[in-house]
């Protein structure tokens, strides 16, 4: 299987290029004696069924890229730094090592969501090199290689990082409760780090498409856009990048992990969106 795969318009071609980095479950064998997370984290903590959900993309002229692999042999919306001593092995000679346990789910994720070990150990500092140029430097170099041929062709590009997100988060301490307590999160989640990563055309059309199909939208809370929307959200230089957060009731059950009969909606919410978005100028 191939680490990740490029989907090409099939019509006339828009600027836009959508990016599925975690629906991936496959994690190649040379990267299974390190792993040590439940089988049920694995489907978990991937963004399932976000790949089938933008699958029609290329029908309304976008370029869809999707990750193959897990997150939990690279993430792949993560910087190449993005770890932490606990994790990985700190290179002899380096700079001071940082405080492990601040990011647990960074470029390696060394904890699922639920707190239980991903990792039978930490990853050797080659192991991780070797990772990172087999996985993440491709795939983002095939992210801008798609995302320049857009922009000489239509003077601007846009890039649709589709992710989807449990649809509660919960919350203890920062609310002063005694237990935790389950607070439903909006339907649609648009990253843009403040509205600074793309164009306000491209922010809007996201909130009017929403509303148009009666979801609840809110924006940057709780995920402004990972390392893809602030990397490759360069408005200034003619790269747009937004973040689309979806909540899985929308279209899948969270305890099964199957396609829920909302599935099909879902799927002309995305695929409406990204024609919509394809049609736009920045302003």
């Amino acid at each position: 299987m191939d680490l990740f795969s490029v989907f090409e318009p099939t019509g006339g071609e828009s600027p836009v290029l959508v990016e599925v980095p975690h629906a991936g479950t496959w994690i190649p064998p040379a990267y299974l004696a390190a792993m040590v997370a439940p089988v049920r984290s694995l489907g978990q903590d991937a963004d399932l069924h976000v790949d089938a959900l933008y699958a029609d993309a290329p029908a309304e002229g976008a370029t869809l890229i999707v990750a193959n692999t897990s997150r939990y042999v690279l993430d792949l919306n993560r910087a190449e730094d993005d770890w932490d001593d606990a994790a990985v092995e700190p290179r002899p000679g380096s700079l001071p090592p940082r405080s492990p346990g601040s990011m647990p789910r960074g470029l390696v994720w060394r904890l699922t969501t639920d707190g239980e070990p991903a990792l039978a150990r930490p990853l050797p500092r080659a192991e991780l090199d070797a990772r990172i140029q087999a996985l993440h430097r491709p795939y983002h170099a095939a992210v801008q290689a798609i995302l320049t041929r857009k922009q000489a062709k239509f003077g601007f590009a846009l890039l649709l990082a589709a992710h989807s997100m449990p649809s509660n988060s919960t919350a203890a301490a920062r609310r002063g409760l005694r237990s935790p307590a389950t607070v439903p999160r909006a339907d649609v989640v648009p990253g843009t780090q403040g509205r600074t990563t793309a164009s306000a055309a491209f922010i809007d059309a996201v909130d009017a498409h929403a509303a148009a199909h009666g979801l609840s939208v809110r924006h940057d809370d709780p995920y402004k856009g990972g390392y893809s929307t602030r990397h490759y959200g360069r408005p200034h230089a003619g790269q747009h990048a937004v973040q689309v957060e979806l909540a899985r009731r929308l279209y899948m059950d969270e305890q099964t992990l199957v396609r829920s009969a909302r599935f099909a909606q879902t799927k002309d919410f995305c695929t409406g969106l990204v024609g919509r978005l394809g049609r736009l100028e920045p302003k």
